[in-house]
């Protein structure tokens, strides 16, 4: 269910502004979809874990807060981002 150290260093080098960004919201938007789609497929064999759910719950308002924020500051990374990640239309 969680992602391996190797997966979270490709997304920072993927998605990061700088080298070692991890604080940014691209990388924090990132990192919790591929956590979210991790969880996803999780749920698809243990339809009854009701903790792990309201963690991917926290995790989908937190991800959308992060979008929020971004799109606030700078559509054009907002844009960006969604389109690399496939999350809108």
């Amino acid at each position: 269910m969680t992602i391996t150290a190797e997966r979270k260093d490709a997304l920072i080098k993927e998605h990061g502004r700088a080298e070692g960004d991890t604080g940014s919201p691209e990388v924090q938007v990132a990192i919790l979809t591929e956590r979210i789609v991790n969880l996803t497929e999780h749920f698809k064999g243990h339809h009854k874990d009701n903790h792990s759910r309201r963690g991917l719950l926290m995790m989908v308002n937190n991800r959308r807060s992060l979008l929020d924020y971004l799109k606030k500051k700078d559509t054009k990374r907002y844009t960006d981002l969604i389109a690399k990640l496939g999350l809108r239309k």
